[in-house]
């Protein structure tokens, strides 16, 4: 698996699909494809590279209903292995007044470290540019 994280509007999308520019691509929102932990993916075929983007949200979603991230991201990780997944920093900047905002962002970072500590690579894209930081 690739984890891809950057902020919002860095081109990190983008940057994947110039990297995967021969291969043919399937591209999924992670909003539509992870509604909670006990819910069924897209079937997918295996001669594609799957790119499943803006991870944090669905991630954030689960969480407002009340479900465990962790559940749903490992079962993503055991049945898409060789996955791309992007997701939004939420570390840097203001920090929400909102406490469940602040236990959201929380959550969505913890759940970002497991997603780099599982991914056989992890890129960080700024202005568009990636850079290979495990």
């Amino acid at each position: 698996m690739i984890f891809v994280i950057g902020g919002y509007s860095q081109g990190k999308l983008d940057y994947i699909k110039k990297r995967f520019m021969s291969e043919k691509i399937n591209i999924i929102d992670a909003a539509e494809l992870i509604i909670d932990a006990k819910s069924e993916y897209f079937e997918i075929s295996s001669a594609q590279i799957v790119i499943i983007n803006n991870i944090n949200i669905a991630i954030a979603d689960i969480i407002k209903n009340g479900k465990s991230p962790e559940d749903a991201i490992k079962k993503m990780i055991k049945d898409y292995p060789d996955a791309v997944i992007i997701s939004d920093e939420v570390g840097n900047g203001i920090v929400p007044v909102d406490k469940n905002e602040r236990l959201i962002r929380e959550k969505i970072g913890r759940v970002q470290c497991l997603l780099a500590n599982e991914a056989e690579e992890v890129i960080r894209v700024i202005c568009g540019i990636g850079q290979r930081i495990k």
